[in-house]
């Protein structure tokens, strides 16, 4: 939505998958420190095996050795990401200085990479929402979606923490056409560089 109106994105997902490629320096510390279990037999990262490994089984399994796993990755992969979202946010800013440059992230908080950005625009929604939405997306049954999300946001902090961080907030529960208005009032304020005294 925001790009429809105009904003560059990039996403923080994206540049983890290029820089876990074979032959790149992140892919070569990844199977380093998880193992060879984690590659398909064509040398390319098995993210679902890897993902197992570094998350666990779930929230609980494996207690500190689990947070100590998916820390282990977050130390490897996020100053990696952090640096190619930077190198891509001057390069919009030199090309387009007005540009509105958008990184989506899911960790910006964990990563301590926040003080980087202008803004930070925190999207929430209901949590049986997100198990809802993750079935649908990976065409899955909602107790094996619940259990995924739950193990994903066990690494995270919680909305409270974030909505707090933030300077807007989209709540996406309800309909694509409410989350559309909040999302053009927001880039109103972003285009017209204010800077906001309550949570959109």
């Amino acid at each position: 939505m925001f790009v429809a109106l105009g904003a560059h994105l990039i996403q923080a997902d994206e540049i983890s998958h290029q820089l876990m490629e074979p032959g790149e320096a992140v892919y070569q510390e990844v199977v380093r420190h998880f193992g060879g279990s984690i590659l398909n037999p064509d040398g390319i990262i098995n993210r679902a095996r890897l993902a197992e490994l570094a998350f666990g089984s779930s929230p609980q399994a494996g207690s500190g050795k689990a947070a100590s796993r998916i820390e282990e990755l977050n130390r490897i992969v996020h100053p990696a990401v952090i640096r190619k979202q930077e190198e891509w946010m001057e390069g919009v800013g030199r090309r387009h200085p007005q540009a509105i440059a958008i990184v989506e992230a899911a960790l910006i908080l964990e990563a301590g990479a926040d003080k980087g950005f202008d803004r930070l625009v925190v999207v929430t929604c209901r949590p049986e929402q997100r198990f809802e939405r993750w079935a649908a997306r990976i065409k899955t049954d909602i107790e094996t979606a619940r259990r995924e999300v739950e193990r994903r946001m066990a690494a995270q902090f919680p909305d409270e923490v974030k909505i707090k961080a933030a300077d807007y907030v989209i709540d996406n529960s309800a309909s694509l056409e409410e989350t559309r208005k909040q999302v053009e009032r927001v880039f109103r304020s972003l285009a017209n560089d204010e800077r906001p005294t309550t949570k959109d």
